[in-house]
């Protein structure tokens, strides 16, 4: 009988141990589920890379996808981007999609090399930058913003930054006068790395001299102080992607002194002068010839006889009538006397 009793206390207390585990296991369960579907939905974030490159005169994508805490949002929205720094850098790119359309209509294009490849509507504000040159390095933000019933707007911090690589180009290469009567050349090349400057000339053999451009990364200037002989001097400018080079020539007026050369000059004039006055005087005497013309004997004849062929039977009769051409005038034939003519005053 005694046995009996302890086994019914004895189911008694598994019965009473076994609702007691599956209650808090519910109650586990229930609290799990709670935490589950009490769980904020998605937060506003930006996804973007450290950074693209790209050479210059091509195409960089700059990829950008973001997350919103509004679900199925269809509303307006804006995409924007700016450039060197969020929030308040210029704007270079922006667009507007009206309700429940998945079009973004450009309003902003800078210089219209930029537009977007990526759909708002699918949180993609990836944009595309075409004709990529050295100016177009540094850092850009992408933004969106939402209207109508929800205001809000999110944009990235730390955004992405574009690296436009570029093979060297000269921009400039001149020989300007220094101190003491000297000279000395300056070269200035742009590139992506910043290349490297070498000078070469007369007795020079190689140079290198790079300075840093002051206020452009990509640009260097090399300057060669002191050009102690005539001749071609070249820069060469080069970096990983490629060299470029330019020359200019050095030419100076060796003079023994600043008397030879005024000498020289003046020299020079007077023969200027020598020939004007030669010229004038002989255009005054062309002047006086011109007024005075030449008056010749005229003689009124009758009509001569037609010439013969041979030119030795006109030689004949001109030979037998030359006497009396030389005394007199022939009975039909006036003579005219000279005229002379004063000198003009």
């Amino acid at each position: 009988m005694e046995g009996s009793f302890r086994l019914l206390a004895y189911l008694i207390c598994v019965i009473l141990m076994g609702s007691l585990v599956r209650t808090k296991r519910d109650t586990t369960e229930n609290l799990l589920n709670t935490e589950v579907h009490s769980a904020p939905a998605q937060r506003w974030s930006m996804q973007l890379p450290t950074e693209v490159s790209a050479e210059a005169g091509e195409a960089a994508v700059l990829p950008c996808t973001f997350t919103h805490p509004h679900r199925h949002y269809a509303g307006p929205l804006t995409a924007i981007w700016r450039a060197g720094a969020p929030y308040a850098g210029p704007q270079v790119f922006r667009c507007s999609a009206a309700r429940g359309s998945e079009l973004c209509q450009t309003a902003l294009s800078l210089h219209g090399r930029f537009r977007l490849l990526g759909n708002p509507r699918r949180n993609d504000l990836s944009l595309r930058v075409e004709r990529l040159a050295l100016a177009d390095n540094g850092r850009y933000f992408c933004r969106v913003e939402f209207a109508g019933d929800i205001h809000d707007r999110y944009e990235s911090r730390h955004g992405v930054r574009l690296r436009v690589t570029a093979a060297p180009r000269i921009v400039n290469v001149s020989v300007v006068p220094g101190p003491a009567h000297a000279f000395r050349a300056l070269c200035t090349a742009e590139g992506e790395p910043p290349p490297d400057l070498t000078w070469s000339g007369p007795a020079l053999g190689h140079s290198l001299a790079s300075l840093r451009g002051q206020g452009h990364g990509h640009q260097v200037t090399a300057e060669l102080p002191a050009l102690t002989r005539d001749g071609r001097y070249t820069c060469t400018a080069t970096n990983s992607l490629g060299r470029a080079e330019a020359s200019v020539y050095l030419f100076r007026f060796h003079g023994s002194s600043g008397a030879s050369a005024l000498a020289l000059l003046l020299g020079t004039l007077g023969l200027k002068a020598l020939l004007l006055l030669g010229a004038l005087a002989a255009g005054a005497a062309r002047r006086r010839l011109g007024a005075c013309p030449l008056n010749l004997p005229t003689q009124d004849t009758h009509p001569r006889p037609q010439a013969q062929e041979s030119s030795y039977e006109n030689l004949g009769q001109m030979n037998s009538r030359s006497p009396q051409s030389t005394t007199w005038s022939p009975r039909g034939a006036t003579q005219t006397p000279a005229s002379t003519c004063a000198p003009s005053k």
